[in-house]
């Protein structure tokens, strides 16, 4: 009997419904979520309007190749531009983030005719090639994806990076980074270092990529994480809350970069119902100012978890938020979701990560708060 490739550390639970920011499982038990399966829902599980967008499409055609015109991928590109504000970039539509990454740094490399990546410590980029190799994690990257084309340099390090600049500049095809890392547990770039790297990347010729596919999509109350320190990246890459969980990631391309008939390619990115789920997502985002909604609620939850003594160095932006917990509390994700029924993330060794849907209200707040507190003997 052919069995799944183990690979995933599972909690023993099997979801079979989800309305909003709640999901059940097979028992009949109820859950609050705030991970949203990776930062993935950012509309709400079954949005009304998210699930009948799909099913309307789904009744005229669900797929077919880049071969041929595909109107609902130029109505997607503009609604796109429109909400992000990015109205003169260009789209390319593909199917997950790591793609994105993969996409990216490849284009970099086209356009700048150079080799070497700058990456940063605890970045997470993917899984696929060079997604994985610019990943600053030895424990998933293969021989065959270690390459001396990419460089790590300290996170929010200006001097680091000025002084890599003065000395290989002319060598780096891109600079990648996340403005809030995700998985590396949730650490916020400083506007200072966008900025610098902005103007070495202008200065140099170097590409700058905005790895947006987790801290993207509105969830740091801004369209892009990036957009705070108030500078414009080359390239953003986009997927996670792009689909509200449909399979669907995207590059958006500044002009100053021009396209080539086969420099990029994809069977399956942007098709009919990858894009009708994304339309649903934008739609719902500017209807019901889910940015602005996110910053609020964002804000609320960080300074009522900083009320809490046993939490350290709550940090974040928007609904990416993370905090430390100290060894006495090691199990509280674990008692959130057994005791609480609640979702939360985590990453290595002690932090926890909230990444719930951007509409997520401030009653579903209350309800995680409440229970952090009866975990840490502050109720």
């Amino acid at each position: 009997m052919t069995t799944l490739f183990d690979v995933y550390p599972l909690n023993d639970i099997t979801i079979v419904k989800g309305e909003g920011s709640y999901v059940w499982d097979d028992k009949g038990q109820k859950y609050l979520d705030f991970y949203g399966g990776h930062a993935v829902i950012s509309i709400g599980h079954t949005n009304p309007h998210y699930v009948l967008r799909i099913e309307e499409q789904l009744h005229k055609i669900g797929f077919y190749s880049n071969s041929i015109v595909i109107p609902i991928q130029r109505e997607l590109a503009a609604k796109l531009g429109e909400v992000s504000g990015k109205t003169d970039y260009h789209l390319f539509l593909c199917n997950s983030g790591a793609e994105a990454n993969e996409n990216a740094m490849k284009l970099a490399s086209f356009h700048t005719n150079r080799k070497i990546i700058v990456a940063f410590s605890k970045a997470f980029h993917g899984r696929t090639s060079l997604a994985v190799a610019a990943t600053d994690n030895a424990a998933i990257v293969a021989p065959v994806n270690q390459t001396d084309n990419v460089v790590f340099l300290p996170f929010n390090d200006t001097a680091a990076l000025t002084e890599y600049f003065k000395t290989h500049g002319k060598e780096i095809a891109g600079v990648i980074i996340e403005g809030i890392q995700g998985v590396g547990g949730i650490n916020v770039a400083t506007p200072e270092f966008l900025q610098v790297i902005r103007s070495l990347c202008d200065e140099y010729g170097a590409v700058y990529i905005a790895d947006s596919v987790q801290c993207g999509y509105g969830r740091s109350g801004k369209f892009f994480s990036h957009d705070h320190a108030e500078v414009n990246a080359d390239i953003y890459t986009m997927a996670k809350g792009m689909g509200n969980g449909f399979p669907i990631g995207g590059i958006l391309i500044a002009p100053s970069i021009p396209a080539k008939y086969g420099m990029l390619g994809t069977t399956f990115g942007g098709n009919h119902l990858a894009c009708a789920a994304g339309m649903a997502v934008l739609e719902v985002m500017d209807r019901d100012n889910l940015l602005q909604h996110a910053e609020e609620t964002g804000n609320y939850i960080m300074d009522e978890l900083k009320k809490i003594p046993a939490l350290q160095n709550v940090r974040g932006r928007g609904l990416m938020i993370g905090f430390d917990v100290p060894e006495q509390y090691k199990d509280l994700k674990k008692n959130l979701l057994s005791k609480h029924y609640i979702f939360t993330g985590e990453a290595k060794p002690n932090v926890i990560r909230l990444l719930p849907a951007l509409n997520i209200g401030k009653h579903e707040a209350d309800l995680l708060l409440a229970a952090i507190k009866a975990e840490t003997g502050n109720s």
